[in-house]
Order: C-alpha cells, then structure tokens, then sequence
C-alpha cells in the first residue's frame, strides 16, 4: 500500500519538519544521526549509525560524539559530564585573568 504524499513548507532557514509518522516508520528517534543527500535532483534523508570515515567537519564530530555518549552506561556519561563542566569552567577562569 502506496502512503499519501505528505507536503511541507520549507521555513527561511531550510528546515523542513519530518512528520512523526515517517520518523516512526523510519525508526528516527532525537538525537539520531541523520545522513542528508541528494540523487537525480531527490533529497534523500536516511538514519545510520556511523558517520563516514574522513568528514571531521565540526557538525559531523559533534553528531558522532552525541550519538556514541548516547550508547555508554550512565556511570561512564556521568564522568565525561563531569570533565566537561570542569573544562568549561576551566576556560571560563581564564578568559577573566
């Protein structure tokens, strides 16, 4: 069985809204990592586990490390919240020296 079309409006920034029934259908859930690309003039979206090998752009280091803390026990997310505070905080003293 062949879904309706579903149309959406592309705000002024691009974002365009994935209705949660394709997420569900497409088992997208926040925080996943969501691969964009175009093929023959289609926007294509598609979840995956793993960024490429190669792209170490900010946005794609960042994506990997979400979705990597997101996998770790919650004894090991809490230490690495914790180093981050410490960093933050550390960076925050020395900016006021």
């Amino acid at each position: 069985m062949k879904a309706k079309p579903i149309y959406k409006i592309l705000d002024e920034k691009g974002r365009v809204l994935i209705p949660k029934a394709l997420r569900t259908a497409a088992e997208m859930e926040h925080g996943d990592i969501v691969r964009l690309g175009i093929q023959k003039g289609i926007v294509t979206a598609k979840k995956v586990d793993l960024i490429e090998i190669g792209d170490q752009s900010p946005e794609a280091v960042e994506t990997f490390v979400r979705a990597a803390i997101r996998d770790m026990p919650e004894e090991t997310q809490i230490g690495i919240a914790a180093r981050l505070l410490e960093l933050v905080e550390k960076r925050k003293g020395q900016r006021h020296e």
